[in-house]
């Protein structure tokens, strides 16, 4: 049976990972150095943690369960004590691509990351519908990467990413380079900026006298529908009023060199700033 230690248990993250491995085929040791996350583990789930010795003891995997501030710290103060071999799941491109990991050539690196349930999708109970997150109960897609390890450890890494993130429905294979410029690049600092913009004209039209309320469903249902076209998911163009719209909108809000932040210089910073 294949054993792993997960590290940051009883966390934010973690907690989500711990809930997802019971009855899986893995024999999950849970590491945990906070009293409350201990705590939330027993009284919730009836999990007790173990020492990180005793949760690394032959371990084959290791998930870093843990912020992105403290992968480094974290790695590094286990790195002497993984057998050759061990794969080490980092569930964010941000530590592994600034180079946080412990240089061990003989260590398998995955990394992987949920997409989220998608805006458009045909769940129809009321908890999956409730579920933004992922994990609990609405279907998502997962993205993954080898970072460094034998061809023949993908499978093992991507077995595990469907367990935790699960309920999976695509699994895209990508490169940790990639991950990156996925996020922190398109979800941060493109489409949260974006959509942080919009709630600011929302209420900026409620300051101008527009009822909370009516710009509220104006803007979420015109979200759902212009998106619906633009991201294909529906046939469909726009009316000439809209294109004209866009037209002068879209120099008024986005400057003319916006897309270098998909720059490999700018993915770093980004990067740097977080970890």
């Amino acid at each position: 049976m294949t054993s792993i230690a997960l590290f940051g248990a009883g966390g934010k993250m973690g907690y989500r990972l711990a809930k997802n491995l019971m009855g899986s085929r893995f024999d999950v040791r849970h590491v945990e150095v906070g009293a409350a996350g201990r705590a939330r583990l027993a009284d919730d789930l009836g999990i007790a943690c173990v020492s990180a010795d005793e949760g690394l003891d032959g371990a084959d995997v290791v998930i870093l369960a843990v912020p992105d501030t403290a992968i480094g710290k974290v790695a590094a103060g286990i790195s002497d004590k993984l057998k050759p071999g061990t794969m080490v799941v980092a569930l964010d491109a941000a530590a592994p691509f600034a180079g946080h990991l412990p240089e061990r050539a003989d260590l398998t690196y995955f990394v992987t990351h949920p997409c989220h349930p998608p805006i458009f999708n045909d769940e129809t109970d009321p908890a999956a519908k409730r579920d933004f997150f992922g994990g609990v109960a609405a279907r998502q897609h997962i993205v993954s990467a080898l970072m460094q390890g034998p061809e023949s450890a993908y499978a093992l890494g991507e077995e595990i990413a469907k367990v935790i993130w699960a309920p999976v429905m695509r699994s895209h294979r990508v490169t940790v380079e990639q991950m990156a410029m996925l996020e922190p690049g398109l979800s941060e600092t493109v489409c949260a900026s974006l959509l942080v913009v919009m709630r600011e004209a929302m209420d900026e039209c409620v300051r101008r006298g527009v009822p909370k309320e009516a710009a509220r469903d104006f803007l979420l249902g015109h979200m759902n529908v212009l998106g619906a076209v633009i991201f294909e998911e529906t046939p469909g163009v726009f009316s000439d009023a809209c294109n004209k719209a866009i037209e002068f909108g879209k120099p008024a809000l986005m400057k003319d060199d916006w897309k270098r932040v998909f720059e490999p210089e700018e993915i770093a910073a980004s990067i740097r700033r977080i970890t």
